[in-house]
């Protein structure tokens, strides 16, 4: 399948996508990536990976440079905005969520905040969920979760460190599951 990524900021899951096809344990390829944020390091990391790479504030304006490239799957790699796809995608956009959805996801549950609660709540364990997104925060069909302990002395930002490595494995993992099985099997 052919990619698009969207990002808010500084492109570390580019960066994992990006070596993931390299190494080739990731199928498909990018394409273009788009920031919704001007000038972020994930737009140049973009630029120094050779895909094209676009500023572009909007739904209307990104979706009009996604229709300027033939793609098959949408992901969102850290896209702080509720994006509303072109109908001809509109079940195919992948988002990552650091939470086990249905627990701390919604509108207001990103990044740190989510880290912040489960600390806060004393979970013993959080993780991550790869889900199709929709146009309600956090409810698509899930596609992959990834589990990982939260340990009585950790802070936020050791969670948040802990379920990224675990993203870095759970969205590749689920990228290839799509390309597998096809985007309708996850919509039954």
């Amino acid at each position: 399948m052919k990619m698009a990524v969207l990002l808010s900021g500084s492109g570390r899951t580019l960066d994992n996508f990006h070596e993931k096809i390299e190494n080739g344990e990731m199928l498909g390829s990018i394409e273009v990536v788009i920031s919704n944020v001007e000038n972020v390091l994930g737009l140049e990391k973009a630029v120094k990976y050779g895909y094209p790479a676009y500023h572009a504030p909007d739904n209307d304006e990104i979706n009009r440079i996604i229709d300027d490239y033939d793609v098959d799957l949408i992901l969102l790699a850290g896209f702080l905005k509720l994006y509303q796809p072109p109908p001809s995608l509109g079940r195919s956009v992948l988002n990552i969520h650091p939470s086990l959805i249905p627990s701390f996801c919604g509108a207001g549950y990103y990044g740190m905040r989510v880290h912040r609660a489960v600390k806060e709540r004393g979970l013993k364990v959080s993780g991550c969920t790869v889900h199709f997104a929709n146009e309600i925060y956090d409810e698509g069909p899930i596609v992959v979760q990834r589990c990982v302990p939260v340990e009585d002395p950790d802070s936020p930002e050791d969670i948040a460190a802990r379920v990224f490595e675990a993203e870095c494995e759970a969205f590749p993992e689920a990228v290839n599951l799509v390309i597998d099985k096809g985007i309708d099997y996850f919509w039954k």
